[in-house]
């Protein structure tokens, strides 16, 4: 969990797109509200989503709180959105609370998503340096950043989601001012499980490899890779507002072996088009 708020900027800048649509009729099952995978279905014409989402390491570790909006642009095919993140680092480390490096994002949608079988939405993403480097909240310079979100329907109410995503920083700076270039790497996979359209459970994984400034043209590496299982419900309102509580328990596994945490997600999603008035 050292790296909690790069997960959620590796894999999850937005993070969140629309799931798919049952075509039975009954109750609309949750959607958009995947924890630390992106899944592959941009929002629908005329709803915004509102995330946010907290992390925190167990052991007085530090702690990690994101807020993304997700706006759809004239349909389904693009979308728009932003990330803000706010962390803090552990006691060991720097462990000043501020802003990160703020996510503009853009993402395109292939296909048709609704009744898809398979969907597939790349997102390419602008990272401004607005967080202080020396205290370890950022990068220290803009980067760019590109993710490549898979969903699948599988047989047995479960839908899968893949994600394989890179950040380039060209010119990142450590806390006491050395830069150098950095690449970031990160894979994700899910499983959810509709055991209900209000009621989902979540098994994610997450692999991420980032490089941090150690000197001037100099960086050091380091490798997380957590086991998440969550789990999610809806609340469904007659004004057409929807949220989304959810809850897992990162695990580190292999070189993270050991680290333990807790991620809470709570969403709100809604209409912002007005309806057209009847002749």
């Amino acid at each position: 969990m050292r790296h909690a708020i790069a997960v959620t900027l590796l894999l999850g800048a937005t993070p969140a797109a629309a799931q798919q649509r049952a075509p039975a009729p009954g109750p609309p099952p949750i959607q958009d509200n995947s924890f630390l995978v992106e899944e592959a279905y941009n929002q629908e014409r005329g709803v915004v989503q509102h995330v946010n989402t907290f992390a925190r390491a167990a052991g007085g570790g530090g702690w990690a709180y994101a807020f993304t909006q997700e706006w759809p642009v004239a349909g389904l095919r693009h979308q728009l959105s932003y990330t803000v993140p706010i962390s803090r680092g552990a006691r060991e480390d720097l462990g000043r609370a501020g802003i990160g490096d703020v996510a503009l994002n853009y993402r395109y949608q292939i296909g048709n998503a609704e009744g898809s079988a398979v969907a597939f939405a790349p997102r390419a993403t602008i990272l401004l340096p607005t967080g202080a480097s020396r205290w370890g909240l950022g990068k220290g310079g803009a980067g760019a950043q590109v993710n490549l979100p898979l969903s699948v329907v599988l047989p047995a109410s479960l839908v899968a989601h893949a994600n394989a995503g890179a950040t380039y920083t060209p010119r990142a700076r450590d806390a006491l001012g050395n830069r150098a270039a950095t690449m970031d790497y990160a894979l994700g996979q899910s499983v959810v499980w509709l055991a209900h359209p209000k009621l989902n459970l979540l098994l994610e994984a997450v692999w991420t490899r980032t490089e941090d400034v150690i000197g001037p043209g100099r960086t050091g590496r380091s490798t997380e890779l957590l086991l998440a299982p969550g789990v999610r419900g809806a609340i469904d309102f007659a004004s057409g507002l929807q949220v989304v509580p959810g809850l897992a328990f990162p695990i580190g596994v292999g070189p993270s072996r050991g680290d333990r945490g807790v991620f809470a997600y709570l969403s709100f999603e809604h209409s912002f088009a007005k309806p057209t008035a009847r002749p």
